[in-house]
């Protein structure tokens, strides 16, 4: 018997041989558990993205902002920087900021709703001001909008 916990940085994977067992396996996983791993996995990868984001975004003591002068859509410039955030999550009124620091206007709470209905970001505690890039607008920034960016640098 298996059970699968799809959770913001994979899948986890519960098996045993009745549902008993699973159940037990199940209660001994600490409270805390998925958001210490998400957390120690965001921090291993964090270091790992200022390189891929050279050129592009830059990061200073508010937070990344963007320096390309490449065109860029609405969706792309605050995906860009949701990505560059830690755990990859900012409320609206930071990213707001950060974009206006970037010499960008925008109606963000406005794209932020339409990006939530295309399936870019999500409001992972939904009474909370907070926004993050999912799965599928992780992958967007770095199979589309990144390539797209780096072209034409080689």
């Amino acid at each position: 018997m298996q059970v699968h916990i799809k959770t913001s940085f994979g899948e986890i994977i519960i098996e045993g041989e009745t549902a008993t067992e699973v159940l037990n396996m199940l209660q001994a996983i600490p409270q805390n558990f998925t958001a210490e791993v998400s957390s120690r996995i965001s921090s291993k990868l964090a270091t790992s993205i200022k390189p891929r984001l050279e050129g592009i975004v830059e990061f200073t003591d508010e937070g990344p902002v963007i320096t390309t002068h490449k065109s860029l859509t609405h969706y792309e410039t605050i995906s860009l920087i949701l990505y560059a955030l830690e755990n990859k999550t900012g409320t609206a009124a930071q990213i707001q900021k950060l974009l206006q620091s970037s010499g960008i206007k925008s109606m963000v709470p406005a794209r932020l709703n339409e990006m939530t209905r295309r399936g870019i970001v999500f409001k992972p505690t939904p009474s909370r001001p907070e926004f993050k890039l999912t799965t599928q607008g992780v992958r967007w920034v770095e199979d589309t909008i990144l390539p797209k960016l780096k072209e034409g640098e080689k």
